[in-house]
Parts: C-alpha cells; sequence; structure tokens
C-alpha cells in the first residue's frame, strides 16, 4: 500500500470536469484508489464521492493506493493534478 498527500493545486478546485478526470484515471487501474480527509476516505473511482469532498484550491487530499498496479495509479494521479488536471491553471 502507498499513502500520499497531495494537494489540488488547480484555481477551481475539485470541480465537476476535475473529478470526472480524476475518477477516469483511477478507473484505469485495477487497485483500490482511495482518496480524501485524513479522517475519511472515499473510492477515488466514483465521480460524485469525490466532488462530495468539497476540495478548493489548497486542499490536502489523502491518498491510497493498493494493489498490483499501485505504483504506476500513484503516478498518473500526482501527474494529473500537478499538470491542474489539464485546465492549465
Amino acid at each position: 500500500m502507498i499513502k500520499e498527500q497531495i494537494t489540488i493545486i488547480n484555481k477551481l478546485g475539485l470541480h465537476a470536469r476535475a473529478a470526472a478526470k480524476l475518477a477516469a484515471t483511477c478507473n484505469h487501474f485495477a487497485s483500490s484508489i482511495k482518496a480524501g480527509h485524513s479522517d475519511k476516505l472515499i473510492d477515488a473511482k466514483s465521480v460524485m464521492s469525490l466532488m462530495l469532498l468539497a476540495a478548493n484550491q489548497g486542499t490536502v487530499l489523502h491518498f491510497e493506493f493498493e494493489g498490483e498496479d499501485e505504483q504506476e495509479a500513484q503516478q498518473q494521479v500526482r501527474t494529473l493534478i500537478a499538470d491542474y488536471f489539464g485546465e492549465g491553471q
């Protein structure tokens, strides 16, 4: 299992389009991927669950990756968030 904290850096936070992109990325992997605040983690493969996190710009989310492709999943999620979900800001 890999645990990592990642800060949401894009201007609009984890809004509908960003949540959909994150869920789509997570769904490419067999590993279990959880995300959330330190007290409660949700299934990061669910768009609705991600949106309910209400993660604004600057929010630190806790991620847990567990499974056969956990390292690749972690890298792809980290890259997506670092790229501002492809939104440029």
